[in-house]
């Protein structure tokens, strides 16, 4: 892995600590976290878009590194996740993957591995992800009943304690609302197979009915979902829909960075 490379990828220009990216020599602390975690999901966009071009997605670290690093493209978060926890080891964070599984509007949860999240050990333990869309900027005290505010986005995230873990909630007008339940069972990348191939094929998945491309930036967040370009400044959210495939994949590489292939018809 080619830490540098990475950090060039998710703009990442400050120092780190003499002997960073070999392990056992860099000093991980919650400042280098916090940073890293914002710069990723400042740079590394949230998006779908191998499943509509029908390019399968595994869990194969090698792959999912070349694609975020080398190809300059985002993912879903078997893919931010996972390659996120392969730098935070390579600079010397002890990183843990949980499976986590996504509240329903009913209240009740999808299945295990439905999403995949990390636990970061330092002096006391974190929660991280930078693959839940508009979720954190920030990594959480993995410490329940706290409220944690982050500053820039204005939110408010609590974790409460159920039977078999956590539940992730956030403050959304004027209430709770659910984002995911996990426990801290540690994990294997290829443990989250199966439900990577079931969201990438199933049409019950809403990974499979929409292209969406989403990336937080300092002052929102700004999505591409079909052909509707999604802009939110300062509370205040902007709607467009656009020409055609061409001005869709125009804003693709204005906005996100992404270009992808031509698909030819036939």
């Amino acid at each position: 892995m080619d830490v540098q490379a990475y950090l060039r990828r998710i703009h990442y220009d400050r120092p780190l600590t003499p002997g960073a990216g070999r392990p056992g020599k860099n000093r991980p602390s919650v400042n280098l976290l916090r940073a890293l975690h914002r710069a990723h999901l400042f740079t590394v966009p949230f998006e779908n878009l191998d499943i509509h071009l029908g390019r399968k997605i595994v869990c194969d670290e090698d792959r999912i590194l070349h694609k975020i690093v080398t190809e300059h493209r985002g993912g879903f978060c078997y893919e931010l996740n996972g390659a996120f926890a392969a730098l935070l080891r390579r600079l010397g964070f002890r990183v843990t993957l949980l499976s986590g599984r996504v509240a329903r509007e009913d209240g009740s949860y999808g299945p295990e591995f439905d999403h995949l999240v990390l636990r970061v050990d330092l002096d006391e333990p974190w929660l991280a992800d930078v693959g839940f869309g508009e979720g954190f900027l920030e990594p959480l005290r993995l410490d329940p009943g706290m409220e944690q505010a982050q500053a820039q986005s204005g939110r408010i995230y609590r974790l409460t304690r159920i039977d078999d873990g956590f539940v992730l909630e956030v403050m959304a007008e004027g209430k709770w609302k659910k984002e995911y339940a996990f426990t801290l069972q540690p994990r294997e990348f290829p443990d989250f197979a199966g439900m990577c191939h079931y969201h990438q094929t199933s049409p019950e998945s809403h990974f499979t009915r929409q292209r969406i491309c989403s990336l937080a930036t300092p002052e929102g967040r700004i999505t591409l979902s079909d052909e509707k370009l999604i802009e939110t400044r300062a509370g205040t959210r902007q709607e467009r829909l656009l020409s055609g495939d061409q001005e869709w994949r125009a804003k693709l590489r204005e906005r996100f960075g992404v270009v992808l292939p031509v698909v030819l018809p036939g």
